[in-house]
């Protein structure tokens, strides 16, 4: 079993800003994998899908960025999973838009949901597909940046880079590292 986690702020002021990169791939990984009912549970909403025979639990945590690593630990606990069976989605402020990477382990680069995620799981060991966000323009702050919806070009990369993140976290699932890296990176 995997579970994939698409890190994001629950509320309609957040839907579609590019913090919510991992909710929106999440919501494309849901239509592949068949997942159509989603339920609270551990704090996040999770779905149930299937990926090429292997079960797999989609979550999107419901307690805003900074505190993501308490669903993500007790949905962990609750299914089984270990680390190396995690797959978290989120933005990227370093990678180009319309782009994403994917790697295991690293640290939290300043990401508040990856930094809880850290401190509640006590590793750093688990896959991580950073879909590209980009830096702001001129002197925006990065706030207004990552809480922004992105307008035309940056919406058609936004598009392009939870595509592509949502593509990327099923292929960890059925080809592995190497060659997820090899076609995504």
């Amino acid at each position: 079993m995997f579970l994939i986690v698409g890190l994001g702020n629950p509320g309609e002021e957040y839907e579609h800003t590019r913090h919510n990169a991992g909710f929106d791939s999440l919501d494309l990984v849901a239509e592949e994998v068949g997942a159509r009912y989603w339920k609270t549970e551990c704090g996040a909403l999770t779905a149930k899908g299937v990926w090429r025979d292997n079960d797999v639990v989609l979550a999107k945590p419901q307690s805003y960025m900074n505190t993501s690593g308490g669903p993500v630990k007790q949905l962990m606990n609750a299914y089984g999973v270990k680390p190396d069976h995690l797959i978290v989605i989120h933005d990227e402020l370093d990678i180009d838009p319309g782009t994403i990477r994917v790697k295991f382990g690293g640290g939290h680069a300043g990401h508040n949901g990856l930094r809880s995620i850290c401190d509640k799981l006590g590793t750093r060991d688990w896959f991580r597909v950073r879909c590209g966000i980009g830096r702001p323009p001129g002197r925006m702050p990065v706030v207004d940046w990552v809480l922004g919806r992105p307008k035309k070009e940056q919406a058609d990369d936004f598009s392009q880079a939870t595509h592509l993140a949502s593509q990327a976290a099923l292929s960890l699932i059925t080809d592995g590292l190497d060659k997820t890296q090899q076609r995504f990176n």
